[in-house]
């Protein structure tokens, strides 16, 4: 099948995808922060006076060369907007499929409800905690620093999950387990720590919303089965399926942002096999 990302308003994509034709979905649709994403590109400059230490005591200020496109993060009825979505996405989802719905902290338990109800409870597996160590802290409340992940399936009879293509994490206490434990190491519980993507790192491509590869490798490889498709309808910077050709999976994107879609074609300009509509 050919990797597509198709640009174009997901409640109006996501008809022409036939019934029971997905393995896996992953969203992380935009949060309702109620502000403007995006992200600052900035250039620290050694100066005396400068607002942060840095390397060996040197003090730096820090300037904004850039501030990159972004969107609106906030809606009247998030809800509403988000139903038709979820409704599309239980009915493309093979019988075997599941959904990993990315939010966080201020809207989860509504989503949740509402997930429930598309559904149904049964169906409802994991709440998954992704917690990173990055960024300001503010010291009128315990500093926000994850992410939820809801997991449902389609049919709780019938899902897939290999537990045995899941990455394996170190043991915080290897000799307490003996070296043969140690050396395998474990399997990840509901709680995953993970950093974001460093504002240094090779992973960056300046998309305000970036996730992580690993957070979305270890969600492919556990509930799609080598060779199925994976459908991301909020696909930003493409994660998603730059994980799922790292695991030879193949996949669908969808997104009504021209930075978005200017990003994928940077992420996987002169790869064989992906196509843009």
């Amino acid at each position: 099948m050919t990797n597509r990302v198709i640009h174009g308003d997901c409640l109006e994509v996501l008809p022409r995808i036939a019934d029971d034709s997905i393995d896996l979905v992953y969203i992380d649709p935009p949060f309702n922060t109620g502000r403007i994403q995006r992200r600052e590109r900035l250039r620290t400059v050694r100066d005396t006076d400068g607002d942060r230490t840095g390397f060996s005591g040197h003090r730096y200020r820090t300037e904004c060369v850039a501030l990159d496109t972004g969107f609106d993060d906030a809606f009247e009825d998030y809800l509403a907007f988000l139903e038709p979505r979820l409704r599309e996405t239980r009915r493309v989802l093979k019988p075997t499929g599941s959904l990993y719905f990315h939010i966080d902290y201020r809207e989860v338990h509504y989503c949740k409800v509402l997930l429930d109800r598309i559904f149904g409870r049964a169906s409802f597996l994991n709440e998954i905690i992704w917690a990173y160590d990055y960024g300001a802290r503010t010291k009128k409340r315990w500093p926000a620093k994850h992410d939820n992940i809801l997991f449902y399936v389609k049919d709780p009879a019938l899902y897939h999950f290999d537990v045995s293509e899941i990455d394996r994490i170190p043991y915080l206490a290897p000799g307490l387990v003996g070296p043969e434990k140690a050396a395998r190491g474990k399997l990840p519980t509901d709680t995953w720590w993970h950093t974001i993507v460093s504002p240094t790192g090779k992973e960056k491509l300046n998309y305000p919303t970036q996730k992580p590869l690993g957070i979305l490798r270890r969600i492919v490889r556990a509930s799609c089965p080598k060779g199925g498709v994976v459908l991301d309808f909020f696909a930003g910077s493409g994660t998603t399926g730059a994980a799922a050709l790292a695991c030879g999976r193949s996949f669908i994107l969808v997104d009504n942002s021209h930075a978005a879609i200017a990003t994928m074609r940077r992420r996987f300009d002169g790869l064989l096999g992906v196509s843009f509509e």
